[in-house]
């Protein structure tokens, strides 16, 4: 795995206590710094990790130094993100009330991953996040944290001042932090190469459509191309590697999708979600790629798996998107899941055609040299292998069970 890091120091020797904080940049951790500063009287350790989300992320280490972080880390993760939590679970079909493709939520056990990490390193007993009360992150990362180091104490500072949205900001100003975000624009936006979420401000009302303004990654439908596109997607053993005919990696892969679909208005989900804690809420998301790939790597399972093994998985997507998306990933069950859909994966070779108009997406054509499909036995046409005969027989036996039901009850009810 490739990776960087970019440490950052102040000149700051002392022993106090240290907390190692998930920083963004964002409004709730940037007040987070300095408000466990003065709490706690700590020394904090802001830890960033690039996931594809475009930021300019040493403008984000200086900023937080600038708040007042002992330190700034910065780990380049885009490549670990893709193959070792988006790739099992886009083998997994995970998609969360068959809408959303569970972005932010995958990226959580990894923050967590890297904020034990350094908590290890720089012997901290407490982490920190920005996560509000009424959120699912949260659970995410304290019970990925409790799966990895459960003698690590958490630190929410948000869930402790409760503060509304419009106080935070002003306390911000107050004291000279800078935020992303002001009182007439106070969506809060999380991104990863994934997908792109937002919520807050106008959108907590679900009856008013979203303003164009808040959408980065997808043009509007009806600012599309006039003309259609269509694209190729290439799979070899479950992993997306060839794109019109060209090999991708996985992060240039996405990357190239995002955009893609992105230029034909395809990827925008808005839809009214239930939370882990209890409440619905509004959630609009931009997942060009992630909603290709999903479509295009279930055409393709489709066409290699047998009947029963798709039937089956289809129980075992369900349940896998819920354990992702309520926090589970660090358990055994997910675990053991993930070598059922590590074993399917194996077969999923082939590629799919898919054509791309004014934000629809259409599967036009799939192949693959481990396709069960029989055109013989499929065609109507001259050419038919098919057994037509054989199906009385199959027919009788297949249904002799509801048949006996059907007599049994007769006498009962004579």
């Amino acid at each position: 795995m490739e990776r960087w890091r970019v440490r950052l120091r102040r000149n700051n020797m002392s022993k106090r206590k240290k907390i190692v904080l998930a920083y963004s940049g964002g409004l709730d951790t940037s007040v987070a710094i300095r408000w466990l500063q003065e709490k706690y009287d700590a020394d904090v350790f802001a830890v960033t990790l690039d996931l594809g989300q475009g930021k300019d992320l040493e403008g984000v280490q200086k900023k937080a130094l600038s708040i007042g972080a002992k330190e700034a880390l910065v780990f380049d993760v885009r490549e670990e993100f893709l193959s070792n939590y988006v790739l099992p679970a886009l083998w997994a079909g995970a998609i969360y009330e068959k809408r959303y493709p569970l972005a932010t939520a995958l990226s959580r056990p990894l923050i967590a991953k890297y904020l034990v990490q350094v908590a290890e390193e720089k012997g901290a007993t407490y982490i920190a996040h920005g996560c509000t009360g009424k959120g699912n992150d949260q659970v995410r990362i304290e019970v990925s944290v409790a799966a990895l180091n459960p003698d690590l104490q958490i630190i929410a500072p948000a869930r402790i001042w409760g503060w509304t949205r419009e106080e935070e900001i002003e306390w911000a100003l107050a004291n000279g932090i800078p935020i992303p975000v002001t009182v007439d624009s106070p969506y809060s936006i999380d991104v990863n190469i994934w997908g792109r979420s937002i919520e807050c401000g106008v959108l907590e009302d679900p009856w008013t459509e979203p303003p164009e303004d808040i959408y980065q990654w997808t043009r509007s439908p009806e600012k599309a191309p006039d003309e259609a596109a269509t694209i190729e997607i290439g799979f070899e053993n479950g992993v997306p590697k060839l794109l019109k005919g060209q090999f991708y990696s996985l992060v240039n892969m996405v990357e190239e999708l995002n955009t893609i679909g992105g230029d034909h208005g395809f990827g925008r989900i808005d839809h009214i979600e239930n939370r882990l804690v209890g409440i619905k809420s509004r959630e609009i998301y931009e997942c060009p790629a992630a909603l290709l790939l999903l479509e295009a790597y279930k055409d393709l399972e489709n066409l290699v798996m047998p009947r029963e093994v798709t039937h089956f998985k289809s129980f075992l997507e369900e349940k896998y998107s819920l354990m992702v998306y309520e926090g589970l990933w660090f358990s055994p069950l997910r675990e053991a899941l993930d070598a059922f859909m590590q074993k399917i994966a194996e077969r999923v070779s082939g590629s799919i055609r898919i054509k791309l108009y004014k934000g629809s997406m259409q599967i036009t054509g799939r192949k693959s040299e481990n396709s069960l499909y029989d055109f013989a036995l499929a065609t109507y046409d001259k050419g038919d292998r098919f057994d037509h005969a054989s199906a009385e027989g199959f027919i009788k036996l297949w249904g002799l069970p509801t048949k006996i039901d059907a007599i049994a009850r007769k006498k009962t009810n004579q």
